[in-house]
């Protein structure tokens, strides 16, 4: 029996758990069972061995199981005799091929074991069972990754490829770049294996061999060395072509996406109107089955079956809600999402709280818990001292961010016309730094100008310093920091990159006015394709509330007199089924639970999370003051 031993992890020893549990199961990384886990975890960016990652894995399906199967021993064995024959009823009703006589007596210990036993050989089995899938939802990611950042990657490749740089110079660019994600990732690996074996086909060829994407990297990376080998203007007509391919690809897969999301926002109307509906039934009936209104006991004590169901039906709501809106805000490209920064300093924090959404969330925070303070002391509602809060504190955000968006689409339109007057001045022989200089005193860009100001001030610093190929990435570093949208991430780079490759300044501003247009022209599209699902939110939001309302106006006193006819009528009714107070603020509180999801799903489907407090804050307010008005609450 050979022993194995315990790899190390970047260059460092595995720690002590690792290695006690490296020696315990490692046995189990050779079996067949694990071998699609291990061709899983090939296609992962995992920092531990395969080895390693399933020992921990089997270490804690033990511990689980363990966990599992104790409580199960605990309570059955505290289990009296009534509740032991009750489980032997089930198991003969259960059994009808076995006679009553057929069956062993067992007793209390050796069926606490038994189910114990059972229970932990599950646990274990199910955690064993989730590492997998957690290798391949791991896989699955990164190849999602890597087709949506490998056409921009592609691009820039054909940027580089008019230059001097060389196979390995060009790759290195695109494994530097924050812009490519996964692809980048997957670069950087062939380039470690590059530098590891001496050849970077070698690298390109082990890539291609583990990516999880292969019908899309992998014959890239295969082709790219091919045609690298075979001179520049080979690989550059390739990468042309390529670029093209992928594009088609991407408008295919984004015409897939949007066919799924109609999916999602039907799905998403149904899941919420059908909970308002259920209330409206269970209303309904318990007048006429009065067991709807017996207590349940339950650890915060007595409750009816029908609260239950209907601050069941509110929590549904909510979790249907952040699941729709999570799901809308995966399906948005990565690159058409603006990310905001919290500053770290106190008095920039307060500083930006007015042009930043990050920092505006932390410095509402004290308002808005004034806001709930203040209503609780009066003594409003809890619900509606958390649902009030709530609003003080998402208006003021989602305002700051909206106001922000306004800015930031401002500077994406003015930042086509700067690359297309620099492009203009580069092509009649002007320098870059000259041009943005030219660019930045006769042109107005409007929300750009402040940042294509101190551009040129950076760039002509850089000129006068003489070292302009090292300092320029950085003047365009800032630039994009100051612009501070994915547009100008996306574009800008391409500049840095080129240029410093020796390409052609001409035909890299050509590429890049290419580039730009069509970025904003998806931009463009998808904002005006989101519109759709924004109006989706909203009408089943008022869809809701008008059903909500027109209830409470006109059947819930109806039915409290129904229920009334306790005598005479033949059928057993509860006068106190329909109580139209307690009633009406369990319409309200599900009314709420559906404003809030609503507002979720039409704000990440506008822009992003911080837009859903906006949409969301605003229906709330609009939900009680409807109910304040009517009275109802």
């Amino acid at each position: 029996m050979s022993v194995r031993s315990a790899p190390s992890r970047g260059g460092h020893t595995l720690s002590v758990p690792d290695r006690a549990l490296y020696a315990l199961f490692a046995r189990h990384a050779d079996s067949r069972r694990h071998v699609g886990d291990r061709r899983h975890y090939r296609g992962t960016d995992m920092r531990v061995s395969f080895d390693v990652f399933l020992a921990r894995v089997y270490g804690a399906s033990w511990v689980l199981g363990g966990t599992f199967a104790a409580p199960t021993f605990l309570v059955l064995t505290a289990l009296d005799a009534n509740a032991v024959d009750a489980l032997a009823e089930i198991v003969e009703s259960a059994t009808p091929f076995l006679a009553a006589g057929d069956l062993p007596v067992l007793s209390r210990a050796t069926l606490a074991v038994g189910v114990a036993l059972v229970v932990g050989v599950v646990g274990k089995r199910a955690v064993i069972r989730l590492g997998g899938l957690y290798l391949r939802w791991t896989a699955a990611a990164r190849r999602s990754g890597i087709e949506r950042t490998l056409p921009g990657a592609v691009r820039y490749l054909h940027a580089l490829s008019s230059g001097s740089d060389g196979q390995r110079a060009m790759l290195r660019k695109v494994a530097d770049g924050d812009a490519y994600g996964e692809t980048a990732v997957s670069i950087r690996k062939a380039l470690n294996r590059a530098a590891l074996t001496g050849s970077v086909e070698e690298g390109l060829r082990r890539v291609a061999r583990d990516t999880p994407s292969r019908d899309l990297l992998a014959p890239f990376l295969l082709k790219f060395r091919e045609h690298a080998s075979q001179g520049s203007d080979s690989l550059s007509n390739y990468l042309r072509m390529e670029s093209r391919m992928l594009g088609h690809r991407r408008e295919r897969a984004r015409q897939r996406a949007t066919g799924f999301l109609e999916l999602v926002a039907e799905l998403f109307i149904v899941l919420l109107v059908m909970p308002t509906l259920l209330v409206i039934v269970l209303t309904v009936m318990s007048v006429l089955a009065p067991g709807l209104s017996q207590p349940i006991s339950t650890p915060l004590g007595g409750v009816s079956t029908r609260a239950l169901v209907v601050y069941g039906s509110a929590a549904f709501i909510l979790v249907v809600g952040l699941a729709a809106s999570a799901l809308v805000s995966s399906l948005r490209p990565p690159g058409q999402t603006n990310s905001y920064h919290r500053p770290s300093n106190p008095l920039e924090l307060l500083v930006t709280c007015g042009r930043n959404p990050a920092a505006t969330g932390v410095v509402v925070i004290v308002p808005a818990g004034v806001v709930a303070a203040l209503l609780w002391r009066n003594g409003v509602h809890p619900l509606n001292v958390g649902l009030l809060g709530y609003v003080a504190y998402a208006l003021p955000v989602g305002a700051v961010a909206v106001r922000r968006a306004k800015l930031d689409d401002a500077k994406d339109r003015e930042i086509q016309e700067f690359v297309h007057a620099v492009s203009g001045h580069v092509s009649l022989g002007r320098p870059f730094p000259e041009a943005v200089e030219l660019v930045a005193r006769d042109v107005d860009l409007g929300a750009l100008n402040p940042d294509v100001a101190d551009l040129a001030f950076n760039l002509s610093l850089t000129t006068n310093a003489g070292s302009e190929e090292e300092l320029r990435p950085a003047a365009l570093d800032r630039f994009v920091e100051r612009v501070g949208t994915p547009l100008a991430a996306q574009t800008m780079g391409l500049v840095t990159g080129a240029l410093d490759a020796g390409s052609d300044a001409e035909a890299v501003f050509d590429t890049l006015q290419t580039e730009i247009g069509r970025l904003y022209h998806d931009k463009q599209a998808l904002r005006s394709n989101m519109l759709v699902y924004v109006a989706v939110g909203w009408t089943t939001a008022l869809l809701v509330a008008g059903i909500a309302v027109a209830v409470n106006s006109y059947v819930l006193d109806g039915f409290a007199q129904l229920s009334t006819l306790s005598g005479g009528t033949g059928a057993t009714l509860d006068p106190d089924a329909v109580q139209p107070a307690r009633d009406r603020f369990r319409f309200y509180a599900v009314t709420q639970a559906t404003m809030l999801a609503s507002g979720w799903f039409a704000g990440t489907a506008s822009r992003n999370w911080y837009e859903a407090l906006l949409h969301s804050g605003l229906l709330v307010a609009v939900c009680y003051g409807i109910f304040a008005g009517a009275g109802m609450i």
